[in-house]
């Protein structure tokens, strides 16, 4: 079972998210924000972090780099309602960008997509 360290501000979203993707299968560990994040990356060891953007303290993007600079083979998929951060070089170094949806499918696609992606080959 992969787990999935989930990054949302929003609790209602988080919540949202969280049971979405348990019913997915996934181990999910959940954030409120990004120094949190960071601490339970070490802590928590997940497959694959799905991040908010824009986030009080830190942003989403400056979390990401901290994890980066930990472990950069951590995939890391940017999920924010705003599609402009596409545009700021610091989101390239996410493994995928999803803009936030009330439909979650493409983000449980990205999830499948980029787990897929870095499973060692056999």
């Amino acid at each position: 079972m992969a787990r999935v360290l989930l990054v949302e501000d929003d609790p209602n979203e988080s919540l949202l998210y969280a049971e979405e993707l348990r019913g997915d299968g996934y181990d999910v560990v959940v954030a409120s924000d990004g120094p949190q994040a960071i601490a339970l990356v070490t802590s928590q060891a997940p497959d694959v972090v799905v991040m908010d953007v824009s986030m009080p303290g830190m942003d989403g993007i400056d979390a990401m780099g901290r994890m980066l600079a930990r472990n950069n083979k951590l995939p890391i998929i940017l999920n924010t309602a705003y599609a402009s951060y596409k545009d700021d070089f610091r989101a390239w170094s996410a493994d995928a960008y999803v803009v936030k949806s009330s439909d979650l499918n493409e983000l449980k696609q990205t999830i499948r997509r980029v787990l897929h992606a870095r499973r060692p080959a056999s």
